[in-house]
């Protein structure tokens, strides 16, 4: 009885330190361009940025057009074998997005199983992005 207390109380304690909160568009936007304008978006070390941005849409989507500043696509079912394709600490802030906001959910679900400890969600993630006007990148082909 004590032994499962103790795992239980040991178990709150690690679930209050994994955070995974949205962030909306806009503050998406203002990150990204505080970033740009400081010549940072364009693969800058995670110390420089503050954040890493992951684009958890298909390999497809992706090249269609992806928030500038994005540090890398990792679709979010291949999530859980590739997150250290990342290059993130568990104590680095991750910041993942998708179309509308359903597959990003999973993936920050899935990052935080994994031990990282801050991830954010795009709220709306690209959905949102294009409907207020923010520039958008595409891979040239």
């Amino acid at each position: 009885m004590t032994t499962r207390i103790f795992i239980t109380l040991v178990s709150l304690l690690l679930l209050s330190t994994v955070t995974i909160s949205g962030v909306s568009a806009y503050h998406s936007y203002l990150l990204t361009v505080q970033q740009l304008r400081a010549g940072l978006a364009k693969g800058p070390s995670m110390n420089q940025k503050g954040f890493i941005l992951i684009d958890v849409r298909t390999t497809e989507e992706h090249a269609a057009g992806f928030i500038p500043g994005t540090d890398v696509n990792i679709e979010f079912k291949e999530m859980k074998a590739r997150h250290r394709d990342i290059g993130a600490q568990l104590e680095d802030h991750l910041v993942v997005y998708c179309q509308s906001g359903h597959r990003s959910n999973i993936a920050a679900e899935t990052l935080a199983d994994l031990g990282y400890r801050h991830v954010y969600n795009v709220t709306g993630s690209m959905n949102a992005w294009l409907e207020a006007g923010y520039p958008v990148e595409s891979e040239r082909r």
